[in-house]
């Protein structure tokens, strides 16, 4: 049995080591200090600070929790070892090889050490060169993104949504919360292409179709990115529609300009105009935070304008003809399933980015 106490005290180290990097200790006191807060009947006076304590709480909860049951777990078998004979071997073979696959999993989370990985995700697609195929392809994205989110069970909500004139859309706002989301999410930052028969085309031609998806830390409280009142110009105007009952009356649509980078938020979405700036405000904010990390910027006032993503920063095809592929053109990683991605299988994608030498 001495090949087993082997294998569990490398598999304990491995375990130790990700408890440091992740920070393990600090964790859990946050959670108990969190745990005491949320308790307090009083905090419910305010419903927002309450979900948004209760959101962090769940999702700390969800980093740290599989780690110490793994630990706890290969601690009871060390010592069923020692009672252990080899009539027992199988299951143990067994059992250590379960261990070593939650291990694999869970030392994921040791590559989401950037800034802001830990936070919720802002999703921004906008159709682009491609007339009607491209906001169809945009849409397909949207699409790709919600499944992934539903299969890594986290929550995705539709902030803003702008419909293409005869199919697609031009552009989609997606909010995706869950442990590490944006962490995660970071590698989908930049253009994605799209080679395929089109179906908006009578003679049915190879056309090729561009979107670009903008990845940003969701920036939930205004003390994470301090913005100046002059630096905001604001607009209202009459959110668009497509006629009928649900056709908006009243000047509820928001934009806001960021003054000295040039950024434009606009939010329709909602009927009320205060809850349309709140997300409008969200959003800039993120992207606010995006261009600081992109331009390795000490503050917001240090951002320059027009330097964010953008158009020329390819970073995956997906081609379904002549043949199917799609290829990240950074990290090189690819897969002929083309279907399973579109269905939202991106992780290999994701982890290739995490663990590969790219800039990050």
């Amino acid at each position: 049995m001495n090949k087993y106490k082997k294998i569990l005290l490398e598999l304990r180290g491995q375990i130790d080591r990700a408890f440091l990097q992740l920070e393990i200790s600090s964790k859990e006191k946050e959670i108990a200090s969190l745990e005491m807060e949320v308790a307090r009947p009083e905090i419910w006076n305010n419903p927002t600070e309450a979900q948004q304590k209760n959101k962090i709480l769940a999702g700390l909860r969800k980093t740290i929790d599989p780690l110490i049951i793994l630990k706890t777990q290969i601690e009871d078998m060390n010592e069923l070892v020692d009672l252990a004979d080899s009539s027992m071997e199988p299951e143990l073979d067994s059992q250590i090889d379960a261990f070593k696959m939650q291990l694999q999993d869970l030392e994921k989370q040791l590559y989401l050490d950037k800034p802001y990985d830990n936070h919720n995700a802002v999703i921004r697609i906008s159709a682009g060169v491609g007339g009607t195929d491209a906001q169809d392809w945009a849409e397909i994205l949207e699409r790709m993104y919600l499944r992934w989110a539903e299969k890594e069970d986290m929550q995705a909500d539709i902030l803003e949504r702008s419909a293409g004139e005869e199919a697609g859309l031009k552009t989609s706002v997606l909010e995706i919360s869950g442990p590490y989301a944006y962490g995660k999410l970071r590698s989908e930052n930049g253009v994605h292409r799209l080679v395929r028969l089109s179906p908006f085309n009578s003679d049915n031609l190879r056309q090729t179709s561009f979107a670009l998806v903008e990845v940003l830390p969701e920036i939930e409280t205004p003390e994470e990115a301090v913005i100046e009142d002059k630096d905001l110009k604001v607009d209202v105007y009459r959110a668009g529609g497509h006629g009928g009952q649900s056709v908006n009356t009243t000047d509820s649509a928001v934009r806001i300009t960021h003054i000295p980078t040039g950024i434009v938020v606009a939010i329709q979405n909602e009927r009320s105009q205060l809850q349309n700036k709140e997300t409008a405000m969200k959003i800039l904010r993120s992207k606010l935070i995006q261009m600081q990390l992109e331009q390795h910027a000490d503050s917001i006032d240090e951002l320059r304008a027009g330097e964010s993503a953008n158009w020329g920063s390819q970073i995956r095809n997906y081609v379904m003809h002549p043949y199917t592929l799609v290829k990240d053109t950074r990290t090189k990683f690819e897969t002929n399933d083309i279907q399973s991605v579109l269905d939202g299988n991106i992780s290999g994608f994701i982890e290739a980015y995490l663990v590969g030498k790219v800039d990050k």
